[in-house]
Parts: structure tokens; sequence; C-alpha cells
């Protein structure tokens, strides 16, 4: 059977809703048939083979309930879980369903989130902000262990090794807390793993890490990812997805999206909006952002070789317009002025016009317009030969606002 590869995510937003929708479709299909009283009997009876022969009437995973008896919403969604991993096979999801079970008490996990991993692996992977679906979004960042006392240190013994993979089960944890584990509710999360400026095979370490996590996880949290994405992804990355996907179950791989450099932001934007989108992913989000809440980011499409221009209305009241926009991809060219609604007045050049290059991130400037009333006008000029996607969002700050 030929190994299997992430392909380079191609999909437009509505294909992906699509598929989600169809996905979902035909699961609710085959829960109807399968998840049975009798199915969840059985599965809950896994306790049996514990020494002492007895069933442990108050048994559970994620603080839900596996007993029917017990009336817990959450039952299903957690047997269902299980089955959904093994593709509705009923006996297969059983034996999944005990190994989780003996693995968590082997290792203790019910009383990780108490254990302290210290600072140095905050960085390394950290929960922000929510997906399309109201998802919690975890970010992994690869090239944190480009720094060689972390490396060492990291993976410099097999106790240390062990503590990395028991800090990845704990950020589970975590993730799993933020979640509704009820029919209708938010239940699973999403993963971004970002390898900008991470190194390839000769962090062999490293990578036989990422693959024992990976492994794990898809045998111990069945459906509790909805999508592993994997942004700026060199050519090398390649090679080593070829290397885990004999490790990597179908409906593991059936996950994997690869972003190359350039479509990054285009890729997340996909699954997470612009509001959502930490900065350096050029989207909105900033850390301890003081100037926007839940402001709306609206959007507009330039064809090649046409210019847009964007109106964001200035109060009679003095106030300062505060604005953020992005342009996927850039290569435009780009002013930002103040008209003033009195024509006898002259426009202010907030921002010369200049030409922006591929690399550059979101913008974000202000204006006080000193009580005049009148609006800022942001031209985009699209010199491009190719279709450009501009986001933007705007707010006015007055005296009583903020």
């Amino acid at each position: 059977v030929a190994e299997e590869s992430p392909k380079e995510e191609a999909k437009t937003e509505d294909e992906v809703k699509e598929e989600v929708k169809a996905e979902n479709v035909e699961e609710e299909k085959k829960s109807e048939v399968v998840v049975t009283e009798e199915a969840k009997a059985e599965a809950v009876a896994v306790e049996v083979e514990e020494e002492d022969e007895s069933v442990d009437k108050d048994i559970e995973l994620w603080r839900v309930p596996l007993l029917p008896s017990k009336g817990a919403e959450g039952t299903d969604v957690i047997l269902l879980k299980f089955l959904r991993a093994r593709d509705f096979k009923v006996n297969e999801a059983f034996e999944m369903l005990k190994k989780t079970l003996k693995w968590r008490k082997q290792h203790k996990i019910d009383s990780i989130l108490g254990e302290d991993f210290g600072e140095e692996l905050a960085s390394a992977a950290y929960m922000n902000g929510v997906d399309l679906e109201s998802r919690p979004v975890c970010y992994n960042v690869h090239n944190v262990f480009e720094n060689e006392e972390l490396y060492q240190t990291t993976f410099g013994s097999e106790e240390n090794r062990e503590k990395l993979l028991r800090w990845r089960f704990q950020l589970m944890e975590k993730g799993i807390q933020k979640l509704d584990l009820k029919p209708g509710g938010v239940t699973s999360l999403l993963q971004i793993h970002d390898l900008r400026n991470s190194s390839g095979l000769s962090r062999k370490e490293l990578w036989i890490a990422v693959k024992n996590a990976i492994l794990v996880l898809q045998d111990n949290y069945p459906e509790f990812v909805s999508r592993n994405v994997f942004i700026n992804v060199p050519f090398w990355f390649y090679a080593i997805s070829s290397l885990l996907s004999p490790f990597l179950t179908q409906r593991t791989k059936s996950k994997l999206v690869v972003a190359r450099p350039a479509k990054v932001t285009e890729t997340l934007l996909k699954y997470i909006p612009a509001e959502e989108i930490p900065i350096q992913h050029g989207g909105f989000k900033r850390d301890d952002d003081t100037e926007f809440s839940n402001e709306a980011v609206s959007e507009v499409f330039l064809k090649p070789g046409s210019t847009e221009t964007i109106e964001i209305p200035a109060p009679e009241t003095e106030g300062t317009l505060v604005w953020d926009i992005a342009v996927l991809g850039w290569e435009v060219n780009y002013k930002e002025e103040f008209v003033p609604a009195d024509e006898g007045a002259y426009t202010i050049i907030v921002q010369k016009g200049k030409k922006i290059g591929s690399s550059e991130g979101p913008i974000r400037n202000s204006f006080n317009n000193s009580g005049s009333s009148g609006k800022i006008v942001l031209t985009v000029d699209n010199v491009s030969s190719k279709k450009k996607r501009v986001l933007y969002r705007y707010k006015t700050k007055t005296g009583t606002s903020s």
C-alpha cells in the first residue's frame, strides 16, 4: 500500500463547509444505526477487566459518566468519538475504549492537570482564540526548539523526553476542559502547527517525540481534533510526513492540512475568523489589544488592475478613528487620506501612497479628526495580475467611548 502524504490545501471556504456538512450528515446516519443501548452497555463493561473483577458504577471519561444509566448528556458524545475513530466498528471501538481507560490509569492522566512543568515550554504550544465553529485553537510552535539549550534540556534524557510528552498531554486535557461535551456542543479542538524556521531531520529527537505524541493522541483522544493544520511548511516536511504516514490511521490522515508560507493566511481563514488569527499569521489578533474587541471584519475582492476605496466615516464630534487592513499577498499600491466634509478644506494625507510587498503583515493606523467631520479613505490599487482579497475593520472612539 502506498504511503500517503498530506496534500497542500487547495479547497475553498465553501468546499470546506460542504465537506464538514457532508461528514456530519453521514456520521449522524451511522450513529442512529450503530449507537444502541447494547453497544453502550458493552463499552462500559470495560471495568470488568480490573483485577477485582468488579464494575465501577462511577466510571467516567473527561468528567462524563460512561454508564447510560447515569443519564448524562455527554455519554453518547464520548462513545460516538470512539465509534467514529474506528469507522463504527463496535468491537474495535470497544477495544480502543478499554485501552484508553487502561492507559489513563497507568499514566495517572486524571491527575495530570495538577502537575507543574514550569514555564520553559510555554511558548512551544498554547491555546489562543477560537475557530469559525467556536472550537478552541491550539498553536504548536516548532522553532522554539532551535534554541540549543532548550533542545538539549528537553531531549537530553529519557526522563525529560517523558516529561515533554506529559506536558503535551496536560495541554490536551486543558483544551478538553474548554469544550462542551454535550449533543450540539463544541466537542473538538483545532490544532495549528507552525514550522516556520524549524529544522528538518537533523532534530531527530524532536521528530521522534512528535511521532510518539501523535500516536498516543490518536489512540487515546479520539475525534478531539477537528483538523491538524501545518503552516509555513518547508519542502523537507514532505519527507518527514512520508515517514510518519505508516503510523497514522486513515482517519488521522484525512484531517491533515498543509500550507506553504505564501498560503498561510488564506488557509487559516478557511477555519478561523480574521479577528481570531494572530497578527504574525496575517490576521488581526494582537496580544492585550485595547483598540478592538468584537468589531466585525469586512472584506472586498479586487480584480487584477482594479482599484478599491474603503471609506470610514468621521463624526462631527472630535474622536479618533482606528482601523486594521490586510491584503492577502499584498503586491498593491496603498494610501490613506482624510477627506473633510467641508469642500473648501484640504485633504490630509495620513499615509503616503506606496508599493507594499507580498511579505507585509496587517496594517493598523489611527487618525484624530479634531472635530472635523469627513471620512478616512483607504485606497488599494491592485497592480498585480492576480485577484486580491482585502480584509478590514474600523472603530471610532469619541470622548465618551473607548
